[in-house]
């Protein structure tokens, strides 16, 4: 063989092997259902259903990219501000097609076969709800993957982490994530347990109908689940077994000793509990005055002790309620968490992992 031969040969030789290297054999990974799923990863064209904040988190930058669907009606409607500012850090989101919403009923399989995803990224509810249409999509070759951060619940909340790592290439920065939110919860579950202090009582109440009607409160799940992973006694828990308002007078007889109103930036009505992104401390506390003058609300040791607080709807589900959590921690055990500051954790997570940084109201004291 000549030289020039053997040169051209070994050229050919790497060319193929760089052809080899760069075809993404398909890889099996479970999703947080245990559910066995074939696909090549990094998935390249991705179709989210719920969890925005979280997948971009763990994908980092080019997780932006990858998006070509979105059910982004609920997120714009309740957290409006908190969109407009992802749409001017990353323009390219107000391009993402809308594939509709499971909540009204409007998430359109055809919108979301349309844009020809590798993937499609659906919360556990979402994938109950969607029962008899997921079977479509997996028949068109399109794989369904499930994550849950509605349960609350850490095991939950790392394994989904851990499936958005692999989905997006990320696996190193999934898995420092979920270190750190581990590590949120475990010091503050080692402090309670080594305390033996007795379980405060403690009701959790979505204040998007103000204080003149009795809103969502929860049972075993969102904030219910956060209130028994962060050692309070929920009140509402025997009454109450996913989410749903409490009987007013049913409320009065459990006597709480901490109470947390729960609100979002966009609220219909002016007294309603309103915090997040934009909002004054001084516009949250005032609506949270009126939670403290309900009928017969002056006799519950939560108001007559001021343990009486606001909290931000937006930051829950997901792995930004680690400083939603300290904060549920400091109310319950006032004494344990001095040196635990939530809002310090809840804007290191953004600027960590996020473009955007957040200014507003995310947790409060009615004192």
């Amino acid at each position: 063989m000549t030289r020039h031969f053997l040169k051209k040969f070994a050229l050919g030789v790497t060319i193929a092997l760089g052809a080899l290297s760069a075809w993404a054999a398909p890889s099996t990974m479970e999703d947080v259902l245990g559910r066995k799923i074939t696909l090549e990863l990094p998935a390249k064209r991705v179709v989210l259903g719920f969890y925005i904040e979280d997948y971009f988190a763990v994908g980092g930058d080019k997780a932006f990219d990858r998006l070509v669907g979105l059910s982004r009606g609920w997120f714009v409607k309740s957290r409006p501000a908190v969109w407009a500012q992802y749409a001017s850090a990353r323009p390219t989101l107000r391009d993402v097609p809308d594939v509709g919403n499971v909540q009204d009923q409007s998430f359109s399989i055809e919108k979301v076969l349309a844009t020809k995803p590798d993937v499609v990224i659906l919360a556990d509810w979402q994938f109950k709800a969607l029962a008899s249409e997921v079977p479509r999509l997996e028949a068109a070759g399109i794989p369904v993957v499930v994550v849950d951060y509605n349960a609350q619940t850490l095991e939950r909340h790392l394994a989904s982490t851990k499936v958005l790592g692999q989905l997006t290439g990320e696996t190193a920065r999934a898995q420092r994530i979920a270190d750190e939110y581990r590590q949120v919860v475990e010091t503050i579950q080692q402090r309670i347990a080594k305390a033996k202090l007795p379980r405060p009582r403690v009701y959790i109440e979505l204040g998007d109908k103000g204080p003149a009607e009795h809103s969502y409160t929860y049972g075993k799940n969102m904030w219910g689940a956060m209130a028994d992973l962060m050692g309070g006694e929920n009140v509402a828990a025997p009454f109450v077994k996913d989410w749903g308002p409490i009987n007013p007078e049913q409320l009065l007889v459990t006597r709480p000793q901490v109470v947390l109103i729960a609100g979002y930036e966009s609220v219909s009505s002016p007294e309603a509990m309103q915090m997040g992104f934009g909002v004054t401390p001084a516009e949250a506390r005032r609506r949270l005055q009126g939670f403290a003058q309900r009928k017969g609300w002056s006799a519950l040791p939560a108001v007559q002790d001021g343990r009486l607080y606001g909290v931000y709807h937006g930051a829950t589900r997901s792995l930004l309620d680690a400083a939603q959590l300290q904060y549920l921690a400091k109310a319950l055990y006032p004494t344990l968490f001095v040196d635990i500051h939530p809002d310090a954790t809840y804007l290191d997570f953004y600027r960590h992992y996020l473009p955007i940084q957040p200014q507003g109201t995310f947790v409060l004291s009615w004192k």
